[in-house]
This record gives C-alpha cells, structure tokens and sequence, in this order.
C-alpha cells in the first residue's frame, strides 16, 4: 500500500476477506449501521443475533479505522480508575461500570463463540514511569482486589525481568484478564459472523448524513438512502461528517506504531509475552506479534499531517526502552486518528431512534464490543445496561468550531511536558 497510514503489519498479515454483493435496491432494514470497526460491527452482529434485518455500511473497508490500526493491546476497564469511578459517580454506579468495564470480557467471548483466528494472548502490564505512579498502582491493586474481588498482581522494580528487559519502569501491575490480539483480524472475524447472521455490509459507501422522515431514520449515501427503523452511528473519529454537532465530543490525536522485522531475542525482551503499557500520559505502549516481531507504539502528534518517515519517529521511543534493539530493521510503519474525549470516557448515547458511540480515547479494544452489543440490547427492549454506559458524563471541547482543536492541543501538550519534567 501506498498510504503510509495503512503501511501497516496488520494490513500484510490480514487474512483475506470481501463482503457479499447484495441487491442495490434493497435499502430498507430494521437497523442501518454507520461504520465498519468494532462498535459498528460488534453492533450490527448482535443486532441480527436478535432477529433484526441489518445493513452495514464503511466509507473505506471494514477495519480501516483506529480498529484495524491499533496497538492490539486489550486492557480491560476505562480510562478512570474503579477507584476514581466510586469517587465520582458513588459505589452503585461504579459497581454497575465496574461489571461491564472489567468483568465482562465479550471480546474473549466472541472470539471463542466464533472462532476467530487473531493471535489472542493473555495477560496486560501496566509498567509505572515513576516510583510515584508505582505507589499510585498499589493502592488501586489492593482497593481492586479488597472492594471489587478483583486480582491483579503488583510487580515489584525487581520483578520486572520476568515481564520486561527494560530498566526503565519501577514496577507494575500484571493483570491476567487483559490480553493482546491482532485487531484487524478479529474485526475481519467478526464481520464474517456478522455476514453468517444475516448483515447485509457494504465497503466504499460514505454516508453524508442521517435523515429524519415520517417512515423513520435514515442514511443518505453516495448511491442511495437507507431507510431504517433505527440507525446506528459509529463512525468514531469521523462522526462530525456525520452529525457534526457530535464531532464537538472529540478532537483528533495521531497516534504511530512500527513492527520490527522477526526478532531471535524477542522472547527475552518481554518474557511473559504480555502487552505492556506505561504510565506516561503520552505513553509507550508494546508487544510481540505472533511471528516474534515488536509491535511499539510511541509518541503523538496533534497536526492531522504524519511525519514523512513513521518508522524514524518512532524509532528513538523504541530505543528508550529496549536500547539492545535500537538498531533493528523496521518493517512496517503506520499510524493514524484516535478520536478523545474531554474527560477520557467514551460518548455513548442515543438520540430518539438513532444511537451513537465514539471517543472511546485509546482505550477502546475490548469496550467497543460491549458497546456495540449494549446498543443492540436497548434496540430490543432492554436499556438497563446501555443506560450504565450512556450516563458517563460528556462534555464537548470548548472553542467552538475554530478554537475547539487549537486548544484541546495547548491542554495535551501541557500534559505531554508533564511526562517530560516528571
């Protein structure tokens, strides 16, 4: 491929699959679906799994967004600690998130139900930056495992050798219900079920926006109008093409990751082969493929322009952390938009009969199939636990339509200069 956004280990490793061509002038459904990633197809499966007629449609190809692009790493809960969830919304309310965020792991569920082949592993390291964060990490494994009967296990300095061949952290915490995977191929996965269960999906279709007539919502496209008792909105970083008063929930940051060649000493450099992620607020984050490469993932950029050379931005936050591979061959380079919230909680709601999920900040690998599935649930009668996820608060970015991102950089870097001084 020729975009060097798309230059990416996932999309020379993806395993080969088209949708099925169907009747262009069919075009009304029971549920209309707005994007092909996670949410969109987690979404339009769990739909026809509850008798609904669906038609899913993706502007580029299924995948393409930050769900085929990811850093593969599936950490369960949400940005906000459950510590800081009781704090905020009291202890019934971060029961309820607590339940869905953690416990309930409905990628693992899927990939088993469907036996999807995406090189699931288990076990996530979040590796402290500094001897603060480590402290900090503590404290919350021990409210975890004392309030939520939830076990992880606190990694001393040194410990970190049976974890990872850096000298860099100061300890971490090793979850066993977190994992990685190749992303693009589960995605791949679910919308073969997804076909299997009767979704009709169409790849270059661009939706302009989302109609309101008496029959009922709608998607006006490029070749035709989709009508539809509900509609689904789960374009993500590109919702404000959609619906741009949604687009105010979010701004866009660029995020890049490399794959190295096949490394001889890959099993030394993370020998728990767990993903890893540290504590820094423009983090590291990395693994191993399963043909024994380095995925890395550092640094971000907030001009929507990425750097000529990818594999040579990232480079220098790979030799940070593991110096004995600072010199070995990069094979891929690739990168592209996360859409983030203000307050780092993904925007989930709906608005009459048309639902919408977005800004899910980075740390959307496993929350998107369970909002995805949560949509599908309230379609059907029952809101209880979408309703948990719609009340998160949402705020959109101040600055209005000129200002909104200007700004939202000037907080990021602040924040990124933090890391910097410690």
């Amino acid at each position: 491929m020729t975009d060097p956004l798309n230059h990416s280990y996932y999309a020379a490793s993806a395993h080969s699959w088209r949708p099925r061509a169907f009747d262009p002038e069919d075009c009304r459904c029971d549920v209309a679906v707005i994007g092909g990633g996670f949410t969109g197809v987690s979404a339009a499966l769990a739909c026809a799994e509850r008798g609904f007629s669906v038609i899913l449609i993706e502007r580029e190809r299924i995948g393409f967004g930050a769900s085929g692009r990811n850093g593969g790493q599936l950490i369960p809960g949400l940005r906000w600690s459950a510590s800081e969830l009781e704090e905020e919304f009291g202890r019934d309310r971060a029961d309820a998130l607590f339940d869905l965020c953690w416990r309930d792991n409905r990628v693992k569920a899927r990939i088993e139900k469907h036996g999807i082949d995406c090189d699931l592993k288990a076990g996530h390291l979040e590796a402290a930056w500094t001897p603060k964060d480590f402290d900090a990490m503590s404290r919350e494994a021990d409210r975890l495992a004392a309030r939520f009967e939830y076990r992880t296990d606190v990694v001393a300095k040194a410990d970190m050798g049976a974890h990872i061949a850096s000298p860099l952290y100061h300890g971490g915490i090793y979850d066993p219900w977190g994992g990685h995977f190749h992303p693009l191929n589960y995605t791949i996965g679910l919308a073969q079920a997804a076909e299997a269960a009767g979704v009709r999906i169409r790849e270059g279709e661009r939706a302009h926006r989302i109609t309101d007539t008496p029959e009922g919502p709608g998607i006006m496209t490029d070749r035709a109008h989709i009508g539809a008792r509900y509609v689904i909105d789960a374009t993500d970083s590109w919702i404000g093409e959609v619906e741009p008063d949604l687009g105010r929930y979010t701004v866009p940051i660029m995020n890049y990751n490399i794959a190295t060649a096949p490394l001889a000493n890959a099993d030394e450099l993370l020998p728990s082969d767990a993903a890893v992620a540290d504590s820094r607020f423009v983090l590291n984050y990395f693994r191993l493929s399963a043909d024994k490469r380095l995925i890395f993932g550092g640094g971000e950029r907030y001009s929507q322009t990425p750097p000529r050379d990818i594999a040579a931005f990232v480079r220098p936050f790979v030799a940070e952390v593991f110096p004995q591979v600072a010199d070995a061959t990069i094979d891929y380079g690739w990168g592209g938009v996360v859409a983030v919230t203000l307050n780092r909680l993904p925007h989930i709601g709906r608005r009459g009969n048309v639902f919408f999920a977005h800004g899910f900040s980075g740390h959307g690998a496993l929350v998107t199939t369970l909002a995805g599935e949560l949509v599908a649930e309230a379609m059907a009668g029952t809101a209880e636990r979408f309703d948990v996820l719609a009340s998160l608060p949402s705020h959109p970015f101040p600055g209005g339509k000129w200002l909104r991102r200007p700004l939202a950089t000037l907080g990021l870097l602040y924040y990124a200069m933090k890391d910097k001084l410690g």
